[in-house]
Formats: structure tokens, sequence, C-alpha cells
């Protein structure tokens, strides 16, 4: 076991920690998105425990899949000639136990680790692969007290109905689960740490509202770079791992991958979101079961996220894009095409206004998945809120104007945070027009509602906000970037 390679995964590690000394045998699920280190993970945990790892091929026939298997089952035992390739998978799971009994011996009782990675693609069409992994489970796993059978894939969708939430003979079989999500920014902070890569704060968030907090893009970063040169070599090279990964991302993941990347796209445009029947007018689905599933798929899979607006129920709720890569994708690389850009493009649009309008977006976005570090750095990380959006859209004779809320905080202390995110590249300046939109927002909101709590007006700013007449007089919580770490 090694864990001083890896960076941050606290309760990651746990789990995996738990696992490690059970008395019982483990069969637990990694599942998460694409590059966001679910092998690296188990590989770098339990080491030389892996006794046997088989890697599904992506879009492989059931010959191909099983073949590899019969190849991986060679390297595991140390037999350098090739095995021949089972027939089916009853008979590679009886191979695959005769083997395990051998190495259980071989091993004296020690802990040993079976590794299924990318569980999907091995479940062909009519392989019956799940049907011979449930058999080799409970026949023969389940009895095991030093086995700790793992299984991984970046289909999330999938792995939940078929492992996590199974009807059939893996039903509550599973006894642990992870669902792996980028890095969180202290995480992100960490991990480039500990490659050697001392970027400022705001340069880090900056490299997060590009590329997320995934671990295989941020392993692109070089030392002695800031963190617009390498957004330079990673998305606008023509050689840059992301200049051309997001066909790549949505295809790997999802068979029918056009409508989910018509979705994402749609919500690229629309930053306040958008709700159920909106998604199904503009992206002309037909069917609201097929949207249902492929809401979920995005959602499992950390590309979107759905917040229940203030005051609101289930039904009511709005889907935003969560994923920053993706946003990244629509605002600059997309719209380039084929177009090589000189080295510097990204150096060069410093100070473009379409920048400013996507990094405002973007903070927002990274924002939203820190709720809890914004929680604890107003000092209510033990107050029970529920967060969300709100947004007001006149109708009728209304005298009231339309309103946007982006967060929310309802605490159960009688009060609210009415929170507004602003990236800029020195201290924000509240001027006169938007100190009139602030309060006209409180205004509207307390109307609209009715509500008889608090309001607390809430700024989340990169460096703070400069000390005016209107800030004096809105008198804002003021919470810098390092609130986010």
């Amino acid at each position: 076991m090694s864990k001083k390679n890896i960076s941050g995964r606290k309760d990651e590690l746990l789990i995996l920690e738990r696992v490690l000394l059970s008395p019982e045998p483990e069969f637990m699920v990694i599942y998460g998105r694409r590059r966001v280190g679910k092998t690296w993970l188990v590989r770098e945990f339990f080491g030389e425990m892996i006794c046997f790892e088989l890697t599904g091929m992506h879009k492989a026939s059931l010959e191909e899949q099983l073949t590899n298997f019969a190849q991986s089952l060679a390297k595991a035992t140390g037999i350098t000639v090739e095995l021949k390739r089972p027939s089916s998978w009853s008979e590679a799971f009886s191979q695959l136990e005769r083997f395990l009994e051998s190495s259980f011996q071989r091993k004296n009782g020690k802990k040993q680790v079976l590794f299924l990675d990318e569980l999907p693609w091995l479940n062909t069409p009519r392989s019956k692969f799940l049907s011979a992994l449930e058999h080799f489970w409970n026949s023969f796993g389940s009895r095991q007290r030093n086995l700790i059978l793992i299984v991984c894939g970046s289909a999330a969708s999938w792995m939940l109905q078929h492992i996590v939430r199974a009807k059939g003979g893996l039903h509550n079989r599973l006894t642990r689960q992870i669902r792996l999500l980028p890095f969180t920014l202290p995480e992100t902070e960490e991990f480039l740490l500990k490659r050697g890569i001392k970027l400022t704060r705001y340069q880090i968030v900056e490299l997060s509202m590009a590329m997320g907090g995934v671990p295989f893009y941020l392993m692109q970063a070089e030392p002695g770079l800031s963190a617009a040169q390498i957004i330079d070599r990673v998305c606008f090279s023509p050689t840059g791992l992301l200049r051309h990964e997001y066909e790549k991302l949505y295809a790997s993941l999802f068979d029918e991958s056009e409508l989910h990347m018509t979705i994402v796209a749609l919500l690229s445009k629309k930053r306040s979101g958008l709700t159920r029947n909106e998604i199904l007018t503009f992206a002309k689905i037909t069917t609201g079961g097929r949207l249902t599933h492929i809401l979920e798929e995005l959602e499992e899979s950390g590309f979107i996220e759905s917040r229940i607006p203030f005051g609101k129920k289930g039904q009511d709720s709005l889907y935003w894009l969560a994923d920053e890569f993706t946003l990244f994708y629509f605002s600059w690389i997309k719209p380039l095409g084929k177009k090589k850009v000189d080295a510097g493009y990204w150096l060069s649009r410093q100070s473009d206004p379409a920048r400013n309008a996507w990094a405002g977006f973007a903070f927002e976005t990274v924002c939203l998945k820190h709720v809890r570090a914004l929680k604890a750095a107003l000092g209510i990380a033990m107050v029970e809120t529920s967060e969300g959006p709100w947004r007001y859209q006149p109708t009728g004779e209304s005298s009231l104007p339309g309103v946007l809320i982006d967060l929310l905080l309802d605490r159960r202390d009688a009060s609210i945070n009415l929170c507004e995110m602003k990236f800029s590249q020195s201290e924000f300046t509240i001027d006169d027009a938007y100190a009139k939109k602030l309060r006209q927002k409180i205004t509207v909101f307390r109307e609209v509602t009715g509500t008889r709590k608090n309001i607390f007006l809430t700024m989340v700013t990169t460096y703070g906000i400069t000390d005016n007449a209107w800030s004096q007089e809105l008198h804002p919580d003021n919470l810098t970037l390092d609130a986010l770490f």
C-alpha cells in the first residue's frame, strides 16, 4: 500500500483503508468521469496487492474482450505463452477462480485485489458478462475473506444502474462505493505543489476555470509556467491535450453522445440554467423518459448539476453546466474550429471583453462547487442550510423587474445569504449602477417571496471589494478567493 504520492482524496483514502483492514470479503465500486484518476488511485493505493487486472476495451467485440482476458490472465500467472481464449465469460470466470485459489495459497492468506476496470466496456451486447460476474461473486468471491473485488467505470449512469442499484444477482452485494469527483481547489493546490508547480491562488483558480479539477488535465501543467501559459499550451497548441478532447470525452462515455452534447451546448449559453421542460423544448427531444435518462447520465458524470430554486420543489429544478472544461471549450476552443492560432493566443486575450464575460461565468461555476468552504468562511459551517438559485421573471402587469440570484444560502437560523460572485484582476469596485442592481435584487426577492428572514449580502471576489460609499452603504460580507481554499 502506498499513499505518499496521492494528493487530496482524504475521504476516499479512509474508505480504501477500511476495505484493506476488513476481515470480510469486499466488493467495491469506483465510478467517475473520464480522466478523473480512478485507475491511478487503485493502482497507487493497492500496488502489488493487485493480483489480477483486466481493463475493458472500448467498442470491442466479445471475442476481442475474451482475448484481452486471456492475455491479462497469462500476464498475472507469469506465463510467457498466450493462453487459449475462453469461449464465454462463464468459462473466463471459472479460469479466474482457479487462478485466485492458487494465488491465495501462494500468498499465505494475504489480501488479494481483483481489479476490473472500465466495466461497462466489458459488458458487450449479448455477452452475458454481468450474469457471469454475478455468479462468480455469489458462488466464489463472497466466500473468500481475503478477496477485494474492485470494479471501475467512467460511464457513471451505467455503473449506478447495473452495479450500485442492481436488481438481479448483484442486488445488495456491494460493500463500499466511491464516486470520484474532480479535485477541489485545495486538492488542486496540493496536487500542483507535489509536482513542483508553484502558482498563486489566483492562478490556480484561473487554471481551474479552464480545466476544472480533473487530475489528468492538471498533469499537463509544467513548472515555471504561468496559468495563462499552461492554458495556451494545453488548449490551443495543435498538439495540446485539450484541443481535441471534447469529442473524445463525450463519445467515450455515452453510446448516443450527440444528444448529450446538444444539451451541454444549450446550457453553455444559459448562465441562469434551464428547467427540464425548457431543455425538452430547445433540444427537440420527443420523449420525456429519454431526457430523464440523459440528464441522469450527465449529472452522475459531473458535467451538469441540478439545483432546486428557493421556494420551489424538485420538479422545478434548474439544470446548469458544471464542467469548467466544457464551458471553456464552447467559449474559446470551438469557435476556432480547425483554425491554427499563433503561440501566445490565450496570453493575448487577457484584456478581451469576451474573456471577462467567460471568466465571470466560470468563476461562479467554481464557487458553486465550494459552498461548504464558503459556509465555513462565513462562520456558519454548522448551521443547516439549503442552497440554490432564485430567478424572477415578471408576468402580466407586474411592475417588478426580472431578477437572477445565482446562490442563496437559506439558513435554519432565520437568515439568508444572498451571494454574488465576481472575478476580477484586482479589488472589485461596487459603483452606483451595480449598487442599484444589488438593492433591486434584495427588494424584488423580499416582495416576491414575502420572506421575513434577515438577508445578508455576501460578495465572493478574487481580491475583495474597494472601500467606497456604496460598499459602506451595502456593507456586504466580503469573502476573497482564499475562502475557497
